[in-house]
């Protein structure tokens, strides 16, 4: 089962005992942050957690699937994550 954001603004209610509304706000105010850094082409370096880094993809060449037709995809820029050794050593059972 998957974390949602709903599961992350309870946890927070219960670990912080802040109300619903205050949680949200939190949970959506920390996002934002990370998404509105990540678009400005900048890391975000969570100690203990890991690393979202922002690549550039250069544009190259690719295939449509559906009809064989050979296509040019066009550059862009994607979120890669790398998890930190602690994070590696937790989830390793280390």
């Amino acid at each position: 089962m998957a974390l949602t954001k709903l599961d992350i603004v309870e946890r927070i209610c219960e670990q912080l005992g802040f109300q619903k509304n205050r949680s949200i706000d939190v949970a959506e105010s920390l996002l934002e942050l990370i998404k509105s850094t990540l678009a400005s082409g900048e890391d975000v370096l969570v100690s203990g957690f890991g690393k979202f880094c922002v690549k550039e993809k250069a544009e190259r060449r690719g295939r449509n699937p559906a009809t064989g037709e050979d296509a040019i995809l066009p550059a862009r820029r994607v979120v890669t994550f790398k998890c930190s050794g602690q994070l590696r050593d937790k989830i390793n059972g280390a």
